[in-house]
């Protein structure tokens, strides 16, 4: 990194933070329609952060839903563009009562930015806007086109975008992406993200009697649908963590072993894994994989939640009419999302119990994918990653989802360079969320030194 950017980054932390501050402020939340003046307020923040860092063409892009933000730099004749992406939006901070300070009032403790997204998205998509403002105001120029993709569904499943993309190809045109919504394996450690599981949500409703029974007056008699719900999901997979449904696991390709060595020589500790981050008596999960093959390279089923019959205080004994599960199938690359969806139907159809009914909503699907390590640009990245963080660079993959990348990749034609700052511990989607300050500054630092060795 040049010594005038890496003196303009030092010379402005405080601004930086207190800019950063002032956005955490504004509870962003996507799925709760009462936030719906925060949603725009966040994008208008977005959208005047670009402007004074230099960005040209910014434009607030009205969608069926929440807006997206667009941005261009566009004066770097014969070299690459990129394109930024990053969401204003956050999850809801509840259980409210288990923060030590209040989610949307970002507080300082033992170096880390407490604060509800702290760590998913803002503190991370802000780190390009500052990165860009550094180089504009440094150099008066920018080493490569850029330009800049924000949006405010991430958290409920960004259909707009999604639309967007596809629509705007031409107007997104670019080289490669660039996306800070991944972790540093470890604190310390320059990390790239070249693959990702895809993601099925759906919710199965099942119907037993046509309304609340009496459970004395017809239990033993009328289908009880919660109950028969819980049977439905308990035979999606075995005591052994295997998921039952015919032809899951077809198109699952192992880790190559290249790359299935390198995890191993990652500084991972089970122990530490299971007491730090998980926090439960034991893992499970498919015997005969290591832990970081299950939750990197393995299709994967989980139920989010439950609703029916009577749940308040004291007793009511009634015979639940319909029940409702949120599940999830989390995929791997070369799993086919409409195969999945059709598996999953078929076993629900097969495996519902008699007296109960059962109906299948998608709410959302994406495949998984991996980013080629050669490219050129995950290259520039990696070598970059390492110089300002003093380490040679590794190559993960993650067990979530960033649907955006899949996007980029079928109507864009590029590959996407997952150069996250956040840490695994940070707590993304619980109370306490946090952001480790000094990442905020490196990330800033390392984006920037990218821009110019990509220029270069």
């Amino acid at each position: 990194m040049s010594k005038a950017a890496s003196a303009y980054v030092d010379g402005n932390r405080q601004r930086f933070l207190g800019e950063l501050d002032e956005f955490l402020r504004i509870p962003s939340i996507s799925t709760l329609p009462e936030h719906q003046a925060d949603i725009e307020r966040a994008a208008e923040f977005v959208a005047g952060s670009l402007r004074a860092a230099g960005m040209e063409h910014v434009e607030i892009v009205a969608t069926a839903k929440h807006p997206l933000i667009y941005a261009d730099w566009l004066h770097a004749p014969g070299q690459p563009t990129v394109l930024c992406y990053g969401h204003y939006d956050v999850q809801p901070p509840d259980p409210i009562e288990l923060w030590k300070s209040p989610p949307f009032e970002p507080t300082l403790r033992d170096g880390n930015l407490y604060a509800r997204g702290s760590a998913d998205d803002k503190g991370q998509m802000y780190m390009h806007v500052k990165a860009v403002e550094t180089l504009l105001a440094v150099h008066g120029k920018l080493p490569v086109n850029v330009k800049f993709l924000v949006e405010g569904e991430e958290e409920v499943g960004g259909a707009s975008i999604a639309k967007y993309v596809a629509e705007n190809a031409e107007k997104l045109k670019a080289d490669v992406a660039l996306v800070s919504d991944t972790a540093l394996y470890a604190e310390g450690i320059p990390t790239l993200c070249i693959g990702l599981r895809g993601l099925v949500y759906m919710e199965v409703e099942a119907h037993g009697p046509m309304r609340d029974l009496h459970s004395g007056l017809y239990g033993g008699a009328a289908p009880n649908a919660v109950f028969g719900l819980v049977e439905l999901l308990a035979k999606l997979k075995n005591e052994g963590g295997v998921i039952q449904i015919p032809g899951v696991y077809d198109d699952v390709a192992p880790p190559a072993p290249a790359e299935k060595s390198s995890w191993e020589s990652l500084p991972f500790s089970e122990a530490a894994f299971l007491e730090k981050e998980v926090g439960s008596t034991r893992l499970t999960g498919e015997s005969g994989y290591s832990v970081l093959e299950r939750i990197w390279a393995r299709p994967t089923l989980e139920v989010h939640g439950i609703a029916g019959g009577f749940t308040g205080a004291g007793a009511k004994t009634v015979i639940p009419a319909r029940a409702t599960a949120k599940v999830s199938i989390r995929l791997v690359p070369n799993q086919d999302v409409d195969r999945v969806v059709a598996a999953f139907r078929a076993f629900v159809s097969a495996n519902t119990p008699e007296g109960i009914r059962a109906e299948v909503r998608v709410l959302s699907a994406s495949p998984g994918l991996m980013v080629n390590p050669d490219h050129p640009a995950i290259r520039v990245a990696a070598d970059a990653f390492a110089e300002i963080l003093e380490q040679p660079t590794v190559f993960v993959r993650s067990g979530g989802s960033i649907p955006i990348v899949g996007d980029f990749a079928n109507h864009l034609s590029i590959p996407t360079v997952l150069m996250g700052f956040g840490l695994p511990d940070d707590g993304l989607h619980s109370p306490n969320e946090k952001y480790r300050l000094e990442n905020y500054y490196q990330g800033i630092r390392t984006i920037a030194h990218f821009l110019e060795q990509y220029g270069a």
